[in-house]
């Protein structure tokens, strides 16, 4: 009972779980939200109808053909990404590292395409390039894993600090194969070829999307259908009660991270063999923070991780085509992009949380106390 006989204006309570599309009819109207502050600050500054500012948004995902795979190429690498730090996740096991075990990865990958490209048939070489990214980024992501299962060290402080170590490790590679020593690889291979992914059916991301389609279903069936998922799922809820049923936590520790840091050697493979053909310190381009995002507000689900990829992936091009069609700086398309964050995020509090309001005639507890 409250001393001061007043009852509390605003009340603040925890929710009860809300049907799904309860949850996602909240987030799309902060989405509708954030898209109108969008286009009052994009109108303000250009003087453009709101209607042209959304057309344009339409546009940058969907204008031309080219636009459209160059959305789900996006949509697939950050999907990847998020898939790799689903598991660890679940687990509470907190992977900021996901940046620098997708460059880790992609360095491997470009490595084998510098020193074998012309030593060895192009299958030959895909497979190589497979088996050194996955090696090279699960052996990356393992560190950070063994120190927490040993000496339960901090594993977000640990895998963040691991992404500048990648970060330089890229650079000091990126300058001992450049040539021009401007610190820029250029495109590996621009002549033959050796190491490229294949173009199927002469679309060029087509292959990049199929492989992160399969993996997506493969992480779904992992986490809710085998022991391994069923295993961290435990660990996740309560380290105490997996050891009591008998689980090894740290050799699921150990398990889990080597998967997650596997499944960003693939979005490294991607980015380097099968888009960018080249490696800089920016070819993870913040994925691997923004795959946090996905992954969180997906809650942890791969399924649900396809929407939210999109919807990231969706809003990052049509804010750059903002800034390109109306001369403005490419901050801006950031600033308009973290505008929708902010709704986005806000919104989980309004899923997780309701608030009350005390009615005018509510008698106050306490005052008959």
């Amino acid at each position: 009972m409250n001393g001061s006989g007043h009852t509390p204006l605003v009340h603040i309570s925890k929710r009860s779980a809300l049907p799904w599309y309860l949850s996602w009819a909240i987030r799309l109207g902060a989405i509708v939200l954030a898209l109108i502050v969008c286009a009052l600050v994009t109108t303000l500054l250009t003087g453009v109808s709101p209607l042209g500012v959304y057309a344009t948004i339409i546009q940058g995902s969907f204008g031309t053909v080219r636009k459209f795979w160059v959305l789900l190429q996006e949509l697939a690498i950050l999907l990847c990404v998020s898939l790799a730090v689903t598991p660890a996740f679940k687990m509470r096991f907190w992977n900021i590292g996901g940046e620098g075990q997708v460059l880790i990865g992609g360095l491997a990958t470009a490595a084998c395409m510098f020193y074998f490209g012309d030593k060895m048939p192009n299958a030959l070489l895909i497979l190589v390039m497979i088996i050194a990214s996955i090696l090279a980024a699960a052996v990356w992501a393992a560190i950070p894993a063994f120190f927490k299962a040993k000496w339960n060290t901090n594993e977000t402080l640990f895998t963040l600090m691991m992404n500048y170590v990648a970060i330089q490790l890229v650079s000091y590679f990126c300058n001992v194969w450049d040539r021009k020593g401007s610190g820029i690889v250029g495109i590996i291979n621009p002549k033959t070829e050796a190491g490229w992914f294949p173009v199927i059916a002469g679309k060029e991301y087509l292959l990049n999307v199929l492989i992160v389609a399969v993996l997506t279903a493969a992480v779904y069936a992992y986490l809710r259908f085998t022991k391994h998922g069923y295993e961290l799922s435990v660990v996740g809820e309560s380290e105490r009660t997996a050891r009591y049923v008998g689980i090894k936590v740290e050799k699921v520790i150990l398990r889990t991270m080597i998967l997650s840091g596997a499944l960003c050697g693939v979005a490294g493979l991607l980015l380097v063999g099968g888009t960018d053909h080249t490696i800089s310190t920016t070819t993870a381009g913040g994925r691997g923070f923004t795959a946090v995002m996905v992954s969180w507000l997906a809650k942890f689900n791969p399924i649900f991780m396809v929407l939210t990829s999109f919807l990231l992936a969706f809003l990052s091009r049509g804010s750059s085509q903002i800034a390109q069609n109306f001369g403005l700086n490419h901050s801006f398309g950031d600033i308009l992009t973290g505008i929708i964050l902010f709704f986005i995020i806000g919104s989980e509090f309004f899923i997780n949380y309701r608030i009350s309001f005390r009615s005018g005639g509510e008698k106050e507890e306490g005052s008959h106390a």
